[in-house]
């Protein structure tokens, strides 16, 4: 159940600032027109910064992408050739205007045009778009307009989940590879049915109330064997809450729901392994999987020798991957991930598993800072550590097998902000790093379909976004593509915020944020300080991307306060020491 009790918006942070300041009776305290000011500021700045951020649409690997731009005068669009470096209009608006306007019955404004997703074709010579729910697309050559297909609406599906467990019996029959078998539960045991002759045939004969098996079923790529997981479902704990003034009636009501509690009993998953040649159940050991947390990322090898799967041991200082032969169910730990404090399975792990030459690419804090490893698959030792130093690994973009080869994003390698991303390539041998991105700020890429081209925008929280193009095998600079203009922005009044960095509580480790102050700043007055902070242990929150406007930061701040954001010890994104203090 999920009550919407209360939204945060600016307006409704303004008159909680208003009753502290009234109860508080500080001195120059915020009149009217402040408040009118804080309340207005979000549409005094709003449309002031153009040519901003460049958001490619790559036209497959053709080495072109589209991308609009907001101009003074309305939306432009272009097309970019990466191959020549150069870019142009992508199409005439005035003229599709017009023959949008016989088709549809509907006015068009250049640079304001009424349309979205819009998607060329390699060779340029038309284009599809989205209008008024349907597909539609624009033949350049003589601007002709026809309309598609209706587009289907999107819906968001019923949930799986309540607080947390997905219920674990009610996914549909799932149809083996070959197409041969149908696999299901029934009265919580495993099933198959023959799709020639609709013959059923039961595979396990355990499951029950207490104990019964998952209809989230996966099956051997060669339609042999499947696994589903024997379910051991945790005890309903239900807590209860009043609703004082409820709208519909003068009386309280009462609710009540299902909620796990720390400490409370977790479900448990044990997998089981079944032959459907010889229609029997292959029992896995489970003993090496106690007190889960959770077991997820059930995958078959390609060739259907084994099966892995991850276990995540409750209070989350160990995580493995464990793989079990498909022919007798023998489980064997590959990759055994132990912490005295714990693993940040939510937000750093990954796993990229090659087959072919039977290694896997896995994430790990083991040596402080958050990098990547080259496993042997088979023997479960580490083969070397692919990138290592006082910096981390923020996301893998993508993993070259042919190459061996890694492109990544990464921050605290370079000078000054920690936090700041920049894109690399390694080699999986820990060799060949190299930086692709350039310029002091934070970098967001979009790369080419085939890899070898890449859009870079870079900015900080006080200079406005630059875009270029780069090359993605050495990051040489192909071409600038837009930078942003504030000059509107800065008209205003409105002031920027500032990034800032002191010392922790220990006298030695750096502590990033940013400071926010209101328009009128004086800096002769004193003012009252105010810390904006969410420092969840799973992420970090300053930001450090230009925006226009810090909503709710600079809406305080216009009230005579100085706002200020740091992510502090215990947050995310950091050293394994700096993460620990949570």
């Amino acid at each position: 159940m999920s009550r919407k009790l209360f939204s945060i918006t600016p307006r409704n942070l303004l008159m909680v600032v208003l009753i502290l300041v009234v109860r508080s009776g500080l001195t120059g305290q915020p009149d009217t027109s402040d408040y009118n000011r804080a309340d207005r500021l979000q549409q005094l700045v709003s449309g002031k910064v153009f040519y901003g951020n460049v958001r490619p649409t790559w036209i497959n690997s053709t080495g072109r992408f589209l991308y609009e731009s907001t101009t003074p005068e309305g939306t432009e669009y272009y097309i970019v050739n990466a191959l020549t470096g150069t870019k142009r209009v992508a199409f005439d608006q005035v003229k599709f205007a017009e023959a949008f306007e016989k088709v549809t019955g509907t006015r068009a404004e250049p640079g304001k045009l009424p349309i979205r997703n819009l998607v060329f074709t390699e060779r340029l010579v038309s284009f599809s778009f989205n209008y008024d729910n349907y597909n539609w697309i624009c033949v350049l050559r003589n601007y002709r307009i026809i309309r598609g297909d209706r587009y289907p609406e999107r819906t968001r599906p019923e949930s799986e989940w309540s607080w947390g467990f997905r219920d674990e019996l009610r996914n549909t029959p799932v149809i083996s590879p070959d197409k041969n078998w149908t696999a299901y539960i029934k009265n919580y045991n495993v099933y198959i049915k023959s799709n020639s002759d609709n013959k059923e045939y039961q595979l396990s004969y355990d499951g029950g109330t207490g104990e019964y098996y998952s209809s989230y079923i996966y099956w051997s790529p060669d339609s042999k064997k499947l696994v589903s997981c024997r379910v051991r479902p945790a005890e309903k704990h239900i807590i209860h809450y009043i609703e004082s003034s409820p709208e519909e009636q003068l009386q309280p009501r009462h609710f009540s729901y299902e909620y796990q509690k720390p400490g409370d009993a977790v479900p448990q998953f044990y997998p089981q392994l079944f032959d459907i040649t010889g229609m029997k159940h292959i029992r896995i050991d489970d003993s090496l999987i106690p007190n889960q947390y959770s077991i997820d990322e059930i995958r078959w090898s390609k060739g259907s020798e084994y099966f892995t799967y991850e276990y995540n041991k409750r209070g989350h200082q160990v995580y493995q991957v464990i793989k079990a032969d498909a022919s007798t169910g023998k489980t064997t730990v590959v990759i055994n991930e132990t912490s005295p404090t714990f693993i940040h399975y939510s937000g750093k792990r990954f796993r990229y598993d090659l087959e072919k030459s039977n290694e896997i690419i896995w994430a790990s804090e083991r040596d402080g800072w958050n990098h990547l490893y080259l496993y042997d698959s088979g023997t479960g030792q580490v083969k070397n550590q692919i990138t290592k130093g006082e910096w981390v690994i923020r996301g893998v973009i993508w993993v070259d097998e042919a190459r061996r080869q890694i492109l990544f994003q990464a921050s605290g390698r370079e000078p000054g902000d920690p936090y700041f991303i920049h894109a690399y390539r390694i080699n999986f041998d820990g060799t060949g790093l190299k930086r692709l991105t350039d310029g002091y700020g934070n970098h967001e890429v979009s790369f080419s379909p085939d890899r070898r081209f890449f859009v870079d925008t870079w900015s900080t929280v006080s200079t406005p976004p630059v875009s270029v193009l780069r090359d993605a095998e050495d990051g040489r600079l192909i071409m600038e593509i837009e930078k942003a203009d504030i000059s509107r922005l800065l008209a205003t009044g409105i002031r920027l915020p500032e990034s800032f960095s002191a010392k922790g509580r220990d006298g030695v480790t750096d502590i990033w944020g940013i400071i926010v102050r209101p328009m009128n700043f004086d800096p002769s007055k004193k003012y009252p300080v105010i810390e904006n902070i969410y420092a969840g242990p799973h992420s970090s929150f300053v930001p450090k991307s230009f925006r226009p406007l810090v909503s709710g930061m600079h809406q305080l701040a216009e009230l005579g306060f100085i706002v200020v954001q740091i992510d502090g010890m215990g947050t995310s994104n950091r050293s394994k020491a700096f993460h620990d203090v949570a």
